[in-house]
């Protein structure tokens, strides 16, 4: 069974108010345990990163750490984790940076990035593109070759797009 972006959308849940009054949560847990909209998930976003050279898939904590290491696998590459303070064991970087309903801090270990890496930094949601971009100043520190930004749904009317460089390639597979 073949399904369309539509359907891929119907499958998420939206949830009212949460995690504070005035917002409106997409649930991609509803789409995950589907699992014709998993596997349909997984190879639309395998194709169109499978061209790119990728060598380090770096999901966001925690919804990029599902839909992450199963494109890492997809891609031949590895995976690499960008945490909250205080969760990665190793030596580590940091950036802050604030978000819709809050100021928060992002971490990577200091060795997971090489400059001969191509890195795609991938997470569930576009809204305003905080943790985004801290994740980018993150992995560009360490210099890769190139950057692609990916996300599952992107919320259109925020303008997440805006916050980030022209140089790094930035796409989604659901617009809402």
């Amino acid at each position: 069974m073949i399904m369309s972006k539509e359907t891929l959308a119907k499958s998420i849940r939206e949830i009212p108010d949460f995690p504070i009054p005035g917002i409106l949560f997409y649930d991609v847990t509803t789409l995950f345990k589907n699992p014709v909209a998993l596997q349909e998930l997984s190879d639309t976003l395998y194709e169109m990163y499978k061209d790119k050279g990728i060598t380090k898939v770096v999901g966001i904590e925690s919804r990029g750490f599902i839909m992450g290491p199963i494109l890492a696998t997809r891609l031949g590459a590895g995976f690499v984790p960008i945490r909250k303070p205080g969760k990665l064991p190793a030596e580590t970087i940091e950036e802050s940076y604030n978000k819709e309903y809050g100021k928060d801090t992002v971490q990577i270990h200091k060795d997971a990035i090489e400059p001969d890496d191509v890195v795609l930094l991938h997470d569930d949601l576009l809204a305003t593109g905080g943790t985004m971009e801290a994740a980018c100043k993150l992995v560009k520190k360490m210099n890769p070759q190139k950057i692609y930004v990916n996300f599952i749904i992107e919320l259109k009317e925020l303008h997440g797009k805006d916050v980030f460089d022209k140089d790094v390639d930035v796409e989604s597979v659901l617009t809402l």
